[in-house]
């Protein structure tokens, strides 16, 4: 007679940690995450399958394997697309801390001596420091109010893919046989794309735009009014954008070097393609 459970399932993985979401719940959309009462989720460790599938090129770069590592380890992220911008950092940590425990091995150069150093940095202590930036805060020009919120990741990783690919553009360019005026014309496609690809970021990174009239949040009429705005008032937008973008990001760790003890800031940032490398 067939078992209808399985006997193994108490040995199946359980939660390493738990974590509260720098937003809280907010930015995401009606059933995409499941936040429990006391507000903590539960991070469970990488199986084997999610490190097959976070190791598979075309996956990572697409973001398909970030979404399915995700969903696998937090159960009560539904749907890892709509995570906003300023909790996909303390997600990803979350997950590493939970499969291969809080320290994790770095280089660091010390700008005094130039000594390069292999050092363990605290992930948990990492993961404490991580905040959301005051969205709340909007930018007022005359009758016009402007108001933000965080990208998400499938947001996000549309903008990095369309990047990647102008930026390759670019890169293969000098290496054409084509006349100059031909380079020229392909140069100035590429920048102009270039544009309108940071245009649509900061569309994405405007909720809705309030005049004395109507409440503005079709993103249609956002990307067609940065087309049309005043220079001066689209580099304030663009510059709170990402002023809210670094404030959600990683903070500097603290170092000493031990060869000559002179104190100075790492710069610790989250390359999704590399985040589990150093992994033992």
């Amino acid at each position: 007679m067939t078992q209808s459970l399985n006997p193994l399932q108490a040995f199946f993985r359980q939660p390493a940690i738990y974590i509260r979401l720098p937003s809280d719940g907010q930015f995401w959309p009606d059933g995409s995450v499941d936040v429990p009462v006391n507000r903590e989720l539960p991070v469970l460790p990488m199986t084997a399958m999610d490190e097959i599938t976070y190791r598979t090129p075309d996956a990572l770069f697409n973001g398909a394997a970030i979404v399915t590592v995700i969903q696998s380890c937090m159960p009560n992220i539904k749907n890892a697309w709509h995570t906003p911008n300023c909790d996909l950092n303390a997600i990803l940590t979350a997950i590493r801390i939970a499969s291969y425990g809080k320290a994790m091995p770095i280089s660091t150069n010390c700008p005094s001596c130039k000594e390069t150093t292999d050092v363990e940095i605290d992930l948990q202590a990492v993961l404490a420091q991580l905040g959301m930036s005051n969205y709340a805060e909007t930018v007022k020009h005359g009758d016009l109010e402007i108001h933000f919120h965080p990208m998400d990741y499938k947001n996000q990783t549309d903008v990095n893919m369309l990047q990647f690919e102008q930026q390759r553009i670019l890169n293969q360019l000098p290496a054409l046989e084509m006349s100059d005026d031909e380079k020229s014309k392909h140069l100035n496609h590429a920048v102009k794309s270039i544009t309108e690809i940071t245009i649509k970021a900061i569309k994405n990174s405007i909720k809705s735009m309030r005049t004395p009239q109507a409440l503005v949040t079709e993103p249609n009429f956002i990307e067609e009014f940065l087309l049309n705005c005043d220079r001066n008032l689209y580099m304030q937008i663009r510059d709170h954008a990402v002023k809210l973008r670094i404030n959600d990001d990683f903070k500097p760790i603290d170092m000493q070097c031990p060869e000559c003890q002179h104190a100075y800031q790492q710069q610790f940032t989250l390359d999704t393609a590399t985040f589990f490398d150093n992994a033992s």
